[in-house]
């Protein structure tokens, strides 16, 4: 295991907006029956991490958004009952764009970007901003080996960029199905953040 700290960030699994492309923000949907087969293949990708070890430990810090989606795909791929809902992990919340798809957006709003514009009646980007900048603060503070972050598309998006001190729109630059597993850490000391995989 490597010295330096990694964090393993885990989109939830697929619900009925993700599959009609509805903006899901505080729209509290479980996941569906792929959703939750799509969580196990997030199990199977977390143990991965332990292949040749004789055992394989939870993480000590293990933390979800409190929305559904995320909290049940924690559930299912830790089966930790020791996990922390952190309110600072929800979704953007998308405001007046709640359940829209964003060809219906650009119908009125031609050329809107999430990442560049916010959301009218919902978040500013300085407002996710912040709480990407309060997430990246507490996982920067972690000296275990290891953390689980369980949360959600664009604001996990953010959390990438902002762990690469990068301006939200950077987010822009990547892309989460839903179950997908990217591991944030360090090249060789704590002043270089990267994404590892």
């Amino acid at each position: 295991m490597s010295e330096l700290p990694r964090i393993y960030l885990a989109r939830h699994g697929e619900t009925a907006w993700t599959i009609s492309r509805q903006h899901t923000g505080r729209t509290d949907l479980p996941l569906t029956d792929g959703g939750r087969q799509e969580a196990e293949h997030v199990r199977e990708r977390l143990a991965d991490r332990c292949q040749g070890w004789d055992y394989c430990p939870m993480p000590e810090h293990v933390f979800s958004s409190p929305l559904k989606r995320a909290k049940e795909t924690c559930e299912i791929a830790t089966r930790s009952q020791q996990i922390e809902l952190w309110d600072d992990l929800m979704e953007w919340d998308y405001g007046d764009y709640e359940g829209l798809k964003t060809c219906d957006i650009l119908k009125t709003n031609p050329g809107w970007n999430i990442f560049k514009d916010g959301s009218p009646g919902g978040e500013s980007i300085a407002d996710v901003e912040a709480r990407a900048d309060r997430v990246v603060a507490r996982l920067r503070e972690i000296s275990e080996p290891e953390a689980f972050v369980f949360s959600h598309g664009h604001f996990l998006r953010v959390v990438m960029a902002r762990w690469l001190k990068q301006p939200v729109s950077s987010g822009a630059f990547f892309v989460l199905s839903t179950a997908a597993v990217v591991v944030l850490g360090y090249e060789h000391n704590l002043d270089e953040p990267c994404i590892r995989f």
